[in-house]
């Protein structure tokens, strides 16, 4: 078997938000079926939280959206305050109308309304990052990413992203302030943001790939991904996670879970180191 020559980071320095690992939680499974309500299991979910931050993650993704508002108040429920190092991401831009509901909101009343929201439901005075979750095309983007610049400026946001842009998108942003993430669907089976990967690491922004796990055709059984995790003694969620960590030095995987099991299996996928001959069969696999 081929050795890994390539050494894969395991932390990312953010542009105004400073050194994180690469491999943190998404917090959007914590709350009810549909992204919608409390949990089924509220006492599991802080379970979970804070196991996740005692098996080293620093980087918790999560949204006003999500719940509405419980992924934000449960997060503060199991981890304030918060330990040193530790850095919270939220999203605005999403209103909620229902289960399995998302309707772009993008007013600038709007989005820093959520924002202030968000600041007493983590209860910080400045959000670590912010990330705005969709464009509103009802909305001038230009507005958009003016309101997110003035929430940095008024000291309320320390870093700002985006979620699901195009390059052009990302580069209009870039003329109003910092881009230190961006949030797009990037997995082994769905690389249709490739361009913006390849933006993102040119200038050194954090690359958050959502739907990680997923891994679609190779993912079968007999497929290269079950027979990687079976070559490996891993499982076919660590080889996706490690296949996104090797694939690109800005990529921040974060896998999430309401699962105590899942959450260590997933974090595992730090340990898991692909060699050259196998990273390039799933790579050639996609």
């Amino acid at each position: 078997m081929t050795e890994n020559t390539t050494t894969v980071p395991a932390t990312i320095d953010l542009q105004d938000l400073g050194t994180v690992h690469r491999l943190g939680f998404g917090a959007m499974r914590i709350v009810g079926e549909g992204v919608w309500g409390e949990p089924a299991d509220r006492e599991n979910a802080v379970r979970v939280l804070r196991r996740a931050v005692e098996l080293g993650v620093d980087f918790i993704d999560t949204a006003d959206a999500y719940g509405p508002d419980v992924s934000e108040r449960l997060i503060a429920e199991a981890l304030h305050p918060y330990p040193a190092g530790l850095r919270i991401a939220t999203k605005v831009g999403f209103a909620r109308t229902g289960p399995g509901q998302w309707i772009p909101l993008g007013r600038p009343e709007y989005l820093r309304q959520q924002a202030e929201l968000s600041l007493r439901k983590l209860r910080v005075d400045a959000l670590d990052l912010l990330q705005l979750h969709r464009i509103d095309p009802q909305v001038p983007a230009e507005e958009q990413f003016g309101t997110l610049r003035e929430l940095q400026q008024e000291g309320k946001v320390r870093a700002l992203g985006l979620s699901q842009v195009t390059v052009e998108q990302l580069v209009a942003a870039q003329d109003h302030f910092t881009v230190a993430t961006v949030q797009n669907r990037y997995n082994l089976a769905d690389r249709s943001s490739q361009d913006v990967l390849d933006h993102a690491a040119e200038h050194g922004i954090g690359f958050i790939p959502w739907a990680p796990i997923s891994a679609g055709e190779p993912a079968r059984p007999g497929g290269p991904v079950a027979a990687a995790a079976e070559r490996l003694g891993a499982t076919t969620s660590q080889i996706a996670l490690a296949w996104l960590l090797r694939r690109s030095p800005v990529m921040m995987p974060i896998p999430g879970t309401a699962s105590l099991e899942h959450l260590e299996e997933n974090m595992g996928a730090a340990g898991v180191h692909l060699d050259d001959a196998t990273y390039q069969e799933l790579t050639a696999a996609g």
